[in-house]
């Protein structure tokens, strides 16, 4: 289906009989107040079956993002339980993060094909398995092993909450509604860092993993109780399997590639090799997707100004704040000498501001359209990281105001940014939109997180070499206690790597307020 501009796109064909989200979807049968499905949809979902929608799409989004906060916490502990090595511990993130984002394509495409209720179970299902896994992993492998399995799941849970909320709210209502799933997402996911530093220091690390498993619980049965199926009927032919295994493979070449300079070895030639095939294997994945009958990928969405601009935009903003989220524990915990529970405390206003903030910001790009805050969201995001990278001593400076700085930002952008993805695609193809943007933000934190470590444990190696220091244990987040009598060395070292690589996140965050600029409308898009 080719993709025209928002203001070209013609009128819902109103004469389709009970449209669920536009033209392409078939009729659920919708559940009515006390649950039973009872009756058909004759618009895109009743008014009373929408807040079921919502809690179903917000609780299982806010499950994914919540794993993702208590494990970059969790960090630290990990590296002293399992005597893991820096590079293990991008792993414990990457694994997960790079099998979300390589599969997330497969999981959009699954959703439309097969329907989204039907995957969004399936994944939240091999979610909390591999959960199961993690909590008792034995070694720092096993614990890399299930968090990639977690990955698969969330590849298929993740697109179907923004898919199952533009099939089932009209597009004149439909900021505001991502506004609320975004805003109830964030306050949940306030919650995450807190629980998770309590969990940490009263039961380790090992217990945050349990929290995934009632969690699911509740969502399988709010899904199979409440939740409309749907399906995009114009979807032919078998999902797009070469181009989603070719997807993942070239981002994994790439990943490990970049993984590799933050090991400060002698592998900056297998490094360099890694990342060209990467490169190769990317262009492959695009010549795979403009010849496949049903691509996972449909190139004709970027045609759409406005589908690749956000795009672009998601991957400065989104890498930007993955790379904050990635270095501030280290900073927190290793340099400023908190608890995971304080860290916990600390990130707590994020979530906070962004779940009380998002429904307002959702509604202004309803009102005057999303480019003003974008550019205002990513402008401020620039300014919290290089707030953090100054290094002030105190905390409620050097710490507290740049982290609510950040939230600012991301509340207000958040809404914004999924609902111009969201407008700028066809109805039909809701899930492979919501699957390339989704697939975009997680790949952008992938090798965000790759690229400030290898850019933090680069400078951090030069200057412990240049007082000839250097030692095989010296490594980036690791500093001495602070008994040793190098400690001083080393925590100069490290501030030197953090502000650079917090310098680099800033300019990021700058690039996405230039992209939102330059692509994104002034008004909102019908």
């Amino acid at each position: 289906m080719p993709s025209t501009s928002p203001t070209e796109r013609a009128p819902l064909d109103r004469s389709t009989p009970a449209p669920y989200g536009g033209v392409g979807f078939h009729r659920p049968l919708c559940p009515d107040g006390r649950g039973a499905r009872a009756a058909e949809c004759r618009e895109p979902c009743p008014e009373r079956s929408r807040p079921f929608v919502l809690a179903v799409t917000i609780i299982a989004s806010a499950m994914a993002f919540i794993d993702g906060t208590i494990v970059t916490i969790a960090l630290p502990a990990l590296q002293t339980d399992l005597a893991a090595g820096f590079a293990s511990l991008q792993w414990v993130v990457n694994a997960y993060a790079l099998l979300l984002g390589g599969l997330i394509l497969i999981g959009g495409g699954a959703g439309d094909r097969f329907g989204r209720r039907r995957i969004l179970v399936m994944g939240v299902a091999l979610f909390a398995a591999a959960s199961l896994v993690c909590a008792l992993a034995p070694t720092i492998g096993v614990l890399i092993g299930a968090r990639a399995v977690k990955g698969v799941g969330a590849a298929l849970l993740v697109p179907q909450s923004l898919a199952i909320i533009a099939a089932a709210f009209p597009k004149e209502i439909r900021g505001r509604a991502i506004g609320i799933w975004a805003g109830a997402s964030a306050i949940a996911l306030s919650m995450g860092p807190p629980l998770g530093g309590i969990l940490i220091d009263t039961l380790g690390w090992r217990s945050v993993f349990w929290i995934n498993l009632p969690l699911s619980a509740l969502v399988i049965w709010l899904a199979l109780a409440y939740v409309p199926e749907s399906r995009d009927e114009t979807a032919r032919g078998p999902l797009d399997w070469s181009g989603g295994l070719m997807s993942m493979v070239a981002f994994g070449l790439l990943t490990v590639g970049l993984t590799l300079f933050a090991e400060m070895s002698e592998g900056a030639g297998m490094a360099v090799a890694l990342l060209i095939l990467g490169a190769i294997g990317l262009a492959l994945f695009l010549v795979i997707e403009s010849r496949t009958a049903s691509p996972l990928m449909p190139l004709s969405l970027f045609s759409n100004r406005v589908f690749s601009g956000a795009n672009v935009l998601t991957v400065f903003l989104y890498g930007a704040l993955s790379g904050i989220l990635f270095l501030l524990p280290f900073d927190l915990i290793e340099q400023r000498g908190l608890s995971a529970t304080q860290v916990g405390l600390t990130l707590l206003p994020f979530g906070a501001i962004v779940g009380t903030l998002s429904r307002a910001a959702g509604d202004w790009a309803d009102r005057k359209g999303p480019r003003q805050p974008l550019v205002l969201g990513s402008m401020l995001l620039a300014m919290a990281a290089a707030g953090m990278a100054l290094g002030i001593e105190s905390y409620w400076l050097g710490v507290l105001a740049p982290v609510l700085l950040m939230s600012l930002a991301m509340a207000i952008v958040a809404a914004p940014l999924t609902t111009a993805v969201m407008n700028a695609a066809p109805e039909a193809q809701s899930g492979a939109a919501s699957g390339i943007n989704n697939a975009v933000s997680r790949l952008a934190g992938l090798f965000a997180v790759a690229i400030v470590a290898a850019i933090a444990s680069v400078v951090f190696a030069d200057a412990i070499e240049a007082t000839g220091s250097l030692t095989a244990g010296s490594r980036f987040g690791a500093l001495p206690v602070m008994e040793d009598p190098t400690r001083t060395l080393f925590e100069h070292a490290f501030r030197r790597a953090y502000a650079f690589a917090l310098g680099m996140v800033a300019v990021s965050s700058l690039l996405a307020a230039l992209v939102a600029w330059l692509s994104i409308p002034t008004k909102r898009s019908d």
